[in-house]
């Protein structure tokens, strides 16, 4: 068994992800806030544009919490936390602050889950979009 340490995510790795995230969500003309967590779950980095609804702040936070603590893609939850999914009680059972909408993304490195990004602020699709962009421009 191999027991090779994985480099943990940086401060300079959180704003890399934070500064492609905003570019892109610039780019799509979408306002939006950004949270990036370590592999404890522990706030990296947080920027939320001026003009960003106030709720995306949390929104975003949520949702990187929630693509950490499940290494998965928020948008490939959503589905398994509706009535007879998988997950279904999920969001209810634990006093946790999970939020199964798109724009939560895992952070990996060399195939071990290092962190999270959330984006919050433009429609599902953008935020999963934005944050799959900035995991991409990081690799």
């Amino acid at each position: 068994m191999s027991t090779t340490a994985v480099t943990p995510l940086t401060i300079q790795d959180a704003e890399a992800l934070v500064t492609a995230a905003r570019r892109a969500a610039e780019a799509a003309g979408v306002t939006v806030s950004v949270t990036v967590l370590d592999a404890g779950g522990h706030l990296l980095a947080f920027r939320r544009d001026d003009r960003a609804v106030l709720i995306s702040g949390e929104t975003s936070t949520r949702k990187a919490y929630t693509a950490l603590q499940l290494d998965a893609p928020t948008a490939d939850l959503v589905d398994a936390v509706q009535p007879g999914g998988l997950f279904h009680t999920l969001p209810t059972a634990l006093d946790r602050p999970l939020l199964f909408i798109a724009g939560g993304v895992p952070v990996h490195r060399d195939g071990r889950l290092i962190g999270a990004i959330g984006v919050g602020g433009g429609a599902p699709e953008q935020d999963h979009a934005f944050a799959t962009a900035a995991v991409e421009a990081l690799a």
